[in-house]
């Protein structure tokens, strides 16, 4: 099973391609709406959704616990929908989410900047310098987003598989040359793990947002790593009866696992609302 991302430059054909790539292998699309309405449907109102829309949040937001927990969310709404069989992912971060995901290829779209202006004046019905402020105003945003929640450059090649260029290239096209590279790129070892290891990922997720927003144990930086049948907790907290209790519901969601702690204990600890 194949999972493909698509990250792309604002006016490079990005959902073109993505809607070309997904007819011609039949996989799903999962764009910005899916991913919104599946977070949404875990509790996560509106306005934390639109503080972060592909965004560096503002100073005081960077400080809540807002953005660990709308990362969470983020991350376990892709992770779902990766689970669900063979996916295209626009956008949302998924490349980065993904990135250590065996079967996944990611693709990054890019056009020379006149030619960007040029298809915003038309989409937007604007003059020059208004579509170059758009243009400069979404690549800062994106890269500031990648930056900020992944500690990854949007913008560098070395991130994907393959960067193309839609300054002359058609969508159709576009989509046969992902479509031939990822075939060549991709063995099938590799998309014979993507089930296993996205099912760990999906675990892991799940056994973390039992703790933490379920039980609302006090664990700060939690973070649960699951691999052949083995869990290890990370995280900090100021008493042992809070680390007693997280093992305790990771071995209620995974009877048949090893869970160990490396959660550390740290007194008088607190964190900044």
């Amino acid at each position: 099973m194949a999972i493909i991302t698509i990250s792309r430059e604002l006016a490079t054909l990005g959902d073109e391609t993505a809607l070309a790539l997904a007819k011609l292998l039949n996989y799903r699309l999962v764009d910005k709406h899916a991913i919104e309405e599946r977070i949404k449907s875990s509790g996560v109102p509106d306005q934390k959704l639109q503080k972060y829309d592909e965004k560096k949040p503002s100073f005081w937001a960077s400080l809540s616990r807002d953005r660990d927990e709308y990362l969470h969310f983020l991350k376990s709404a892709i992770l779902a929908e990766a689970g669900q069989g063979p996916t295209i992912f626009k956008g949302r971060g998924a490349g980065s989410i993904l990135k250590e995901v065996p079967g996944v290829f990611s693709v990054f779209l890019v056009a020379p900047f006149e030619i960007r202006v040029e298809r915003v004046k038309s989409y937007f019905h604007c003059d020059e310098k208004r579509a170059r402020q758009i243009i400069e105003h979404s690549d800062h945003d994106r890269e500031r987003f990648h930056r900020f929640f992944f500690e990854t450059k949007w913008a560098d090649p070395a991130n994907y598989h393959l960067t193309l260029n839609t300054g002359h290239l058609h969508p159709e096209l576009c989509a046969e040359i992902i479509k031939n590279m990822r075939d060549k790129a991709l063995t099938s070892e590799q998309e014979a793990k993507n089930a296993g290891r996205l099912k760990d990922l999906i675990l892991g997720q799940e056994i973390k947002a039992l703790i933490l927003y379920g039980k609302k144990i006090p664990i700060h930086f939690l973070e649960v790593s699951v691999s052949n049948n083995k869990i290890v907790l990370c995280g900090v907290t100021n008493t042992q009866p809070c680390i007693e209790a997280a093992i305790t519901l990771a071995k209620e969601m995974a009877p048949n696992s090893d869970v160990k702690s490396e959660i550390q204990i740290v007194q008088e600890y607190t964190v900044m609302p």
